[in-house]
């Protein structure tokens, strides 16, 4: 593993390159990374660095992403065949469908969706600012939120919003957490805090202290003198945690796995180095209207409002 990862620093100062690792992956492709955090995160911080090629360590849509806020650079997937089911859950044939049934409504596009799905919305947005992408919308505008039923459903809950329709769309490693997991934890670890990812169902974010997407996790444990916590989300995040909080205890469900994220190992990163493989290319016009989408999300977290 050392000298994978020493061959994997020499390729990458070589190349000028940057690697970025969802904190879903693998705890030895995290430690080659240069950046571990939730998707937009990474995209926007391999826009903002001096790299010429971005070895992307996650599923296709966060691949996507990269080239559309930085198209003049080289994005390489790790991983060719580590997809996102949720978003395949939804095509550009189905959103154009829905969107000629309600002409007048908004598509908000959550950000793990494919290119041509974000070239047909109006806005993005990411579990973390969803319920700001959608309160910036006049209220009596009606709004189609794609693919997540569950996060559409949460921020619907949120602002008492009626006119939504929501795609049902889910990701399958939250979908998939039941109720009494959540309360199985709490009574194992009853001084623990609860934290649930917005991708969760109803039934257990209702038992969640605090709802949050990934990065907001990490960044809560420091502001809360609490030592334990519940994790309800892919358990890789885990890693990180433990990392940057040792003092503190951490739990998670161990059915909490993504297949696609763990396809990704230290000798794809090194073979995606080696062998500048897997390029990803998105198409000019699906290009131009992704990044509209994308980019009216950015000027409305930079606004502030």
């Amino acid at each position: 593993m050392k000298k994978i990862a020493e061959k994997i620093k020499v390729l990458k100062e070589r190349h000028n390159a940057i690697i970025l690792a969802h904190t879903y992956q693998r705890p030895e492709v995290q430690d080659v990374a240069d950046f571990v955090g939730d998707s937009l995160d990474l995209s926007l911080k391999a826009k903002d660095n001096v790299a010429d090629i971005i070895v992307f360590c996650g599923v296709k849509f966060m691949a996507e992403t990269a080239k559309i806020i930085s198209p003049h650079k080289k994005v390489l997937l790790a991983e060719l065949d580590a997809g996102c089911p949720m978003a395949e859950m939804i095509t550009a044939d189905e959103l154009r469908e829905l969107k000629l049934k309600y002409s007048n409504y908004k598509v908000v596009c959550y950000v793990n969706s494919t290119a041509e799905v974000k070239a047909l919305s109006d806005i993005c947005c990411t579990s973390s600012n969803a319920v700001k992408v959608v309160n910036s919308i006049p209220q009596d505008q009606g709004v189609i939120f794609v693919p997540d039923a569950n996060l559409g459903s949460y921020v619907q809950r949120t602002l008492k919003r009626k006119n939504m329709i929501l795609w049902q769309g889910h990701c399958y490693v939250h979908a998939f957490v039941m109720e009494e997991d959540v309360l199985n934890l709490k009574k194992q670890y009853p001084k623990a805090v609860v934290f649930a990812h917005p991708e969760c169902t109803d039934h257990v974010l209702k038992h969640a202290n605090y709802i949050l997407s990934t990065s907001e996790m990490i960044k809560k444990v420091a502001e809360l003198n609490d030592g334990e916590f519940i994790i309800i989300t892919e358990q890789g995040i885990i890693y990180p945690l433990q990392k940057k909080y040792p003092q503190k205890k951490f739990y998670s469900l161990d059915k909490s796995v993504c297949l696609n994220m763990k396809k990704t190992t230290i000798n794809s990163v090194l073979n995606s180095l080696e062998l500048m493989q897997y390029n990803i290319e998105v198409p000019k016009n699906v290009m131009e209207n992704a990044k509209k989408a994308v980019f009216n999300m950015l000027e409305l977290q930079n606004n502030g409002h």
